[in-house]
């Protein structure tokens, strides 16, 4: 069944090449069509389109189907294009013509325009808990750690004294800053592009302010054209949104496969948590992390793979959007799944606590030794060549009782005021 069946048929290999993955894609989608159905049925009772008794039967019909969506028994069989047309299918064969009804004062392309927007709105919500949930955890990880001082690095060289705490705290603070991207994307996603139709709205008398309520979002997508032209625009705001969290991520994956090497120790993990290799018994490798990594990187170019996908496109619908969907959707489904296994994996982290003991580390209090020297009294450009000449006559003699206090310094974390930064995005 295809709804824009005019009683003649298409070439399988067109139908197999239009259709694409659409199917398996619209499994996930299906819950939010019928909510948006939902809507619209109740809203052409409300203005006369069809009758209050039919608006009913279409509601509760649409709710059998909810039900089988739920409970995972919702199949779209190859007969149907995608989610769309078995929906109407089912309506149809339990209502007969009223069924034929639910089209009216809306096309396939509101249809899947409302349905991404509901599902998008979901999934960054359960996104942010998901960060929610890790920043918590490393906030806690810093105060618990905060004491213990770790090497810090500039260009991968040793640079100056830094803390667990500091770590742990820093990704936990750099993640406010990806939800903001989050968070704008949500306010593009919450707004209700339903009655736009195929793009240029319609004739039909219908009440957009009505399923823009009885959706949930906060506003209208008013101009109809404007809504068409967000197709591609709210999976794009969210790539951003998802690849700016990829990004920090990454980052963190990163530092985590490095600190796990023999060569700097300053953290592991249980065996449970690690790979071993098939020929060499004593390995323990990062996959997980490393795992996090790749599918992180991969997040960061879907945003210019979108780009690429609608950047020349006229106004209008045009069927190269169709693949927005199939490029935005796993995304999303790689990142909850590497915010689950990051947060579920740093539960188990445990961390070296004399990593500064050894000599080689003594060079990252040179700065702090060169301080004490000016507070002291000297200019500080003259202490710096002191010092210099000092590392450089191997007469070096580092000054480990270091105290940092200003705000955010290994000394002060502010831990309350990055709490409090992002209390409101969490509530």
């Amino acid at each position: 069944m295809k709804l824009w069946d005019k009683g003649f048929n298409t070439d399988k290999k067109i139908d197999h090449f239009t259709v694409g993955n659409d199917r398996e894609l619209d499994l996930l989608l299906a819950k939010y069509d019928v909510i948006a159905s939902k809507a619209h049925a109740k809203m052409l009772g409300k203005v006369g389109l069809i009758t209050e008794e039919e608006a009913k039967n279409l509601v509760k019909e649409l709710d059998i189907i909810a039900k089988s969506i739920k409970e995972e028994t919702f199949i779209i069989e190859d007969t149907f294009e995608d989610m769309h047309s078995k929906i109407e299918f089912l309506l149809t064969e339990k209502l007969g013509d009223t069924g034929k009804k639910i089209h009216s004062a809306r096309s396939r392309n509101d249809q899947v325009l409302v349905a991404m927007h509901l599902y998008l709105k979901d999934e960054l919500t359960e996104v942010k808990s998901m960060v929610k949930e890790l920043f918590d955890l490393l906030i806690k990880l810093a105060d618990k750690n905060q004491k213990v001082l770790l090497p810090g690095y500039t260009h991968l060289q040793i640079a100056m004294p830094s803390s667990f705490g500091l770590w742990f705290s820093a990704y936990a603070e750099s993640l406010i800053d990806d939800l903001y991207f989050v968070d704008a994307a949500y306010k593009v996603a919450d707004q209700n592009p339903l009655g736009s139709a195929a793009g240029y709205g319609s004739s039909f008398p219908i009440d957009r302010s009505f399923t823009t309520k009885e959706m949930g979002f906060d506003t209208l997508k008013y101009n109809v054209v404007a809504a068409q032209m967000g197709r591609g625009k709210v999976e794009k705001a969210t790539a951003f949104g998802i690849s700016s969290i990829a990004a920090t991520l990454s980052k963190f994956a990163m530092d985590i496969c490095l600190y796990m090497s023999q060569n700097f120790d300053f953290i592991s993990f249980p065996d449970k948590l690690t790979t071993g290799s098939s020929i060499m018994p004593h390995k323990k490798n990062p996959d997980v992390f490393e795992l996090i990594r790749a599918k992180c990187n991969k997040i960061q170019a879907i945003p210019n793979q979108l780009t690429l996908i609608t950047n020349n496109l006229p106004s209008g619908y045009h069927r190269d959007l169709q693949l927005v969907k199939e490029v935005i959707v796993p995304a999303i489904q790689d990142m909850k799944a590497s915010l689950e296994i990051m947060t579920f994996s740093l539960k188990e982290i445990k961390v070296n606590k004399g990593i500064l003991e050894d000599a080689k580390y003594d060079y990252l209090f040179s700065v702090d030794t060169l301080n004490e020297m000016v507070k002291n009294g000297t200019p500080f450009r003259d202490a710096y060549k002191t010092m210099g000449k000092t590392i450089e006559n191997g007469n070096f003699k580092p000054k480990k009782n270091i105290k940092h206090t200003h705000e955010g310094s290994l000394g002060n974390l502010c831990l309350e005021e990055i709490k409090n930064k992002a209390k409101h995005l969490f509530d």
